[in-house]
C-alpha cells in the first residue's frame, strides 16, 4: 500500500467549548454508506437511535425518510455538550469497507490537542473495541472492559476512559439493551 491508499478524516472535530463528554468512534465508514455529513453517518449504525431512546424515550427521534435529521443531531449534541470526533485521523481499509478489523491507523487523534480545547471535559467515551484501543495506547493506560472505565492524567488533569458498546450493528445487541449502557453512563457523568 502507498500514500494513496491513505484516507483523511472528513470532518471537523465537533467540538462544543462546554462540553461535558467527548465521544470517540474509530473512523467513518466509506463515504457511499453516509446518509448525513457528520458522525455515525451510516443509516445502519444505532448512535442517533440510541440517543433518541436516551433522552427522548424515541429510536426515531433523529430519523427521516432518507436518513437522519443533522440539523436536530447537531443542535442537540451542542445543547448537551457531547463533542463528537474519532480516535484515528488518517486510515487505510484493508477491505475497502466501513469494519474496524480491516481498519489500519496511519495517525491517530491528538488527544491532549483536543481535550485542552474542552476545559469542561472529563470523560471521553469510545464506541468500540477499535477506539479504545487507540485511545488506551495514547494513555499508557489498559484498555477498559465494555461498560467500565480506566483513569488516565494528562494536560495536568485527570480524566475517564469509558469504553462502550459499539453502536454498529454489527455488534450482536439491541438497540435497546445499547441504549440502557449509554444511559446509566450519562447519568453517572451528569450529563443526563
Amino acid at each position: 500500500m502507498d500514500k494513496l491508499d491513505i484516507e483523511s478524516h472528513p470532518f471537523e472535530p465537533f467540538l462544543p467549548r462546554h462540553a461535558k463528554v467527548l465521544m470517540l468512534g474509530s473512523f467513518p465508514p466509506p463515504r457511499n454508506r453516509w446518509a448525513m455529513e457528520f458522525y455515525y453517518p451510516n443509516k445502519t449504525n444505532d448512535m442517533w437511535r440510541i440517543f433518541g431512546i436516551v433522552f427522548f424515550g424515541d429510536k426515531g427521534k433523529f430519523l427521516t425518510t432518507s436518513g437522519y435529521d443533522e440539523a436536530a443531531i447537531r443542535r442537540f449534541a451542542g445543547d448537551f455538550g457531547i463533542a463528537l470526533y474519532d480516535s484515528a485521523v488518517e486510515i487505510r481499509r484493508g477491505k475497502g469497507n466501513a469494519s474496524d478489523k480491516f481498519l489500519e491507523v496511519v495517525k491517530p487523534v491528538d488527544l491532549n490537542g483536543i481535550l485542552s480545547q474542552l476545559p469542561d471535559c472529563r470523560n471521553v467515551v469510545t464506541t468500540g473495541e477499535k477506539a479504545a484501543g487507540i485511545i488506551a495506547g495514547l494513555t499508557g493506560t489498559k484498555v477498559p472492559a465494555t461498560n467500565d472505565a480506566v483513569c488516565f492524567d494528562m494536560n495536568g488533569e485527570r480524566y475517564f476512559h469509558h469504553r462502550m458498546v459499539s453502536s454498529s450493528r454489527a455488534y450482536p445487541l439491541a438497540v435497546e439493551k445499547k441504549a440502557e449502557a449509554y444511559d446509566k453512563l450519562f447519568r453517572q457523568i451528569g450529563l443526563k
